[in-house]
């Protein structure tokens, strides 16, 4: 088309001669010694080569990574791709996914259990939603970018901003308490160690509108039921409880102005992290003088209720929240799963109240999930403050946990439960006949495809931990019959094939089998 159009705007023979060489000869036209006759001419041999060149481009102007690659580096000579997935994420191969299905299967079962919801939000959120409200740490390690309508955009690193921006959007119209629970992917850039990666999958559970601490006993039951669920004890696991009213009521009686309270959760956040030494320096550093930073971070050793009321007073406020927190978790039956520690804070800047951060007894893993209550949230986004609490647990963590109690279950690698096979080609209409039939059945059903062996299919089947085979032999088949073998134990029984459309109930088809087969069929194809 391009040769054809620039050769209409030429009306010389000559110059549309030297258009037709351009077209069909091997060499590029820096490369050919044709003497260009016009000015015209030289134009449509530019315009020519330009449309050769576009020509490799698919339409829309948009070439393939690997194509652009391909041509810079000669194609089949170019280096091999990195298989890899980008760093700090990971993929899913079918033995994974099982793992993660288990996983969720857990956390959605002891969600039910506890009367919460499902909802899920975009992983792509405005960077403000973020920005506002998350803390200095969180917002330094986003995935952001801008979009064709120069929109600021994040891939989220939590949910609990999602969920605000949910919430308030439609406040009105919603019941309370809401009890809502989520299993989102979230990201973060951030340095990847044990258990904790750039990607990952979180359990969130959250209550809006309910004050007090029942709330954060209630989450806490969850937390505690799924890991007794899973084989995890009082000591394999430890959470970790405190306020951050107490580190209020702390700086504000060292005179520490309300300005640096923020600043000053982000950097007792690390203790658990750094040296003391360096989180000492850091607090002089933000402006807290250095006799109060030395009383404040000896305040924060307290590991018990006595010295606690002895530091703070037996009037504290926030001493009495947490004794409510602890006699609730005594009735709920997991007060030997608490900690008291009051330097817990957590790093994000909406925490309002009570923190709690799961952590493994061995010192092997860092934090196993945290939370805590976060009432003035809204605010942040315009809206009405309400009362709110909630946790997060990540996938990658908890697996290394159980892994390393080797309390990771031996899962099947497929949920297949029979397999059909059919020995002849001519065959596989009838073993697709089956397979619908068991598949209308509820069975779980792999069809061979294509010809196989008897031999592979069995060690197929065996790969699978199929209890079943479904064979369609030459001679059966001729009598209408299929063979299917409990693997097991080797018994066989022989029923018809059955026709096809499938009838609506399969039990009329009991009727016609020998009563040595009837027990099998009825657990096979659960006749009644």
């Amino acid at each position: 088309e391009a040769l054809l159009a620039a050769m209409r705007a030429l009306r010389h023979p000559r110059q549309r001669f030297q258009l037709a060489m351009l077209a069909f000869m091997p060499a590029t036209p820096a490369s050919l010694h044709v003497p260009v006759i016009s000015r015209r001419s030289s134009r449509c041999v530019q315009s020519l080569s330009m449309s050769a060149e576009a020509s490799a481009t698919p339409v829309g102007g948009r070439t393939s990574a690997a194509v652009t690659q391909g041509r810079k580096d000669g194609g089949a000579n170019a280096a091999p791709m990195d298989l890899n997935p980008p760093r700090g994420t990971r993929d899913f191969y079918p033995g994974d996914m099982a793992v993660r299905n288990w996983l969720f299967g857990h956390w959605r079962r002891v969600a039910a259990e506890h009367g919460f919801e499902e909802y899920d939000a975009p992983v792509l959120e405005n960077e403000e939603l973020y920005v506002r409200k998350a803390g200095e740490d969180v917002s330094q390690q986003l995935y952001n970018m801008e979009d064709r309508s120069g929109r600021q955009l994040s891939l989220r690193p939590e949910m609990t901003p999602s969920l605000a921006r949910m919430v308030l959007a439609k406040r009105s119209a919603m019941p309370l308490p809401l009890k809502w629970f989520s299993i989102p992917q979230c990201w973060r850039y951030e340095r990847t160690t044990r258990g904790r990666r750039r990607e990952h999958y979180q359990w969130n559970m959250d209550v809006w509108g309910v004050e007090g601490v029942h709330a954060e006993a209630e989450l806490l039951s969850a937390s505690v039921s799924f890991m007794r669920s899973v084989g995890l004890s009082e000591a394999d696991v430890g959470i970790k409880v405190s306020t951050r009213a107490v580190l209020a009521e702390l700086l504000r009686s060292l005179g520490v102005p309300d300005d640096k309270f923020a600043a000053t959760c982000v950097l007792v956040d690390k203790l658990d992290k750094l040296p003391a030494e360096e989180v000492r320096k850091a607090l002089v550093e933000s402006g807290v003088p250095a006799d109060s930073t030395e009383t404040l971070l000896k305040a924060l050793e307290v590991t018990d209720f006595d010295a606690l009321r002895g530091v703070m007073g037996g009037d504290s406020p926030a001493v009495c929240e947490l004794e409510s927190f602890f006699d609730l978790a005594d009735a709920y039956g997991y007060r030997d799963w608490l900690v008291l520690d009051v330097s817990v804070v957590r790093g994000l800047a909406y925490y309002t109240g009570l923190v709690f951060e799961g952590f493994d007894r061995a010192g092997e893993l860092r934090a196993i999930f945290g939370g805590g209550r976060y009432d003035r949230l809204l605010s942040t986004f315009g809206g009405e403050d309400m009362p709110a609490a909630g946790f997060g647990y990540g996938d990658a963590v908890i697996v290394e946990l159980l892994k390393a109690r080797q309390l990771m279950p031996e899962l099947p690698p497929s949920s297949v439960e029979v397999v059909v096979f059919a020995m002849q080609a001519q065959l596989q209409p009838q073993a697709i006949g089956v397979a619908t039939a068991l598949r209308a059945a509820g069975r779980q059903v792999d069809l061979v495809l294509g010809q196989k062996k008897t031999k592979w299919a069995f060690k197929h089947a065996d790969r699978l931990q199929a209890a079943y085979v479904a064979i369609l032999a030459p001679d059966e088949a001729a009598k209408g019959l299929v063979r299917i073998k409990r693997l097991s134990d080797g018994e066989q029984v022989m029923p018809p094939l059955l026709p096809q459309p499938l009838p609506p109930s399969l039990q009329v088809y009991c009727s016609p089998l020998r009563p040595c087969c009837v027990p099998l069929c009825r657990r096979m194809f659960r006749w009644k």
